[in-house]
């Protein structure tokens, strides 16, 4: 059955990867139906104005991160200041990379993005030995994540520890299997994040 988020991408034209493996397989709807949601097929083909496709990229990267509006216009703001001195279309992307949620997804503790925010808000995770549930929060170089203990025992997590695959991990992250210990080794490169963002119209939509 297809659910809002498969409708995200529908409308977004392409996948978005927002339900994990059911994104992957034949199940998903939008290999049925690639087309935006409620537009008879005569219609399917429509033009966007300048000021639809900044939206419709901002939309996308928001839904991709599981960021909140509000986060992100803080982000934007910060960046902004930036704008003449550095990459700022870089720097946004790097940002949204190294969000909390988003490194327990790329190691493979959950399915999909939405799936870890629910994880870090249960508080199954410590950053730096403290404990942490705040999905979107940014982690630095030298920054430690760990399993807790407790959540190491949880059935959940010793099924999904031996299904990690070392070589699926990002090379800006290091992780322990034993240990459920995850390390940012280096600021990620906007060529291994892979995701297909037009991130200077996001940027005009927001200036």
């Amino acid at each position: 059955m297809e659910n809002s988020k498969c409708k995200i991408c529908r409308r977004a034209g392409e996948k978005l990867f927002l339900k994990g493996d059911k994104c992957v397989s034949q199940k998903c709807p939008f290999l049925r139906k690639p087309y935006p949601p409620g537009l008879p097929p005569k219609r399917r083909r429509i033009r966007i104005s300048e000021y639809g496709s900044q939206l419709r990229e901002a939309q996308k990267l928001k839904k991709i991160y599981g960021i909140d509006e509000r986060h992100f216009k803080k982000i934007i703001k910060e960046i902004l200041k930036k704008r003449g001195r550095e990459d700022v279309s870089e720097i946004l992307l790097k940002r949204v990379e190294k969000s909390l949620l988003n490194i327990i997804y790329r190691v493979g503790f959950a399915k999909s993005r939405d799936s870890a925010k629910q994880l870090i808000s249960h508080s199954h995770f410590l950053l730096n030995g403290k404990k942490v549930n705040i999905p979107t929060q940014e982690v630095k170089i030298g920054d430690e994540i760990k399993l807790k203990e407790k959540s190491k025992n949880i059935p959940y997590f010793k099924n999904i520890i031996s299904l990690i695959k070392p070589e699926n991990i990002p090379s800006w992250l290091s992780f322990d299997k034993d240990k459920g210990f995850i390390k940012v080794v280096r600021e990620p490169k906007s060529e291994e994040i892979g995701v297909k963002i037009n991130i200077p119209l996001v940027l005009a939509f927001y200036s």
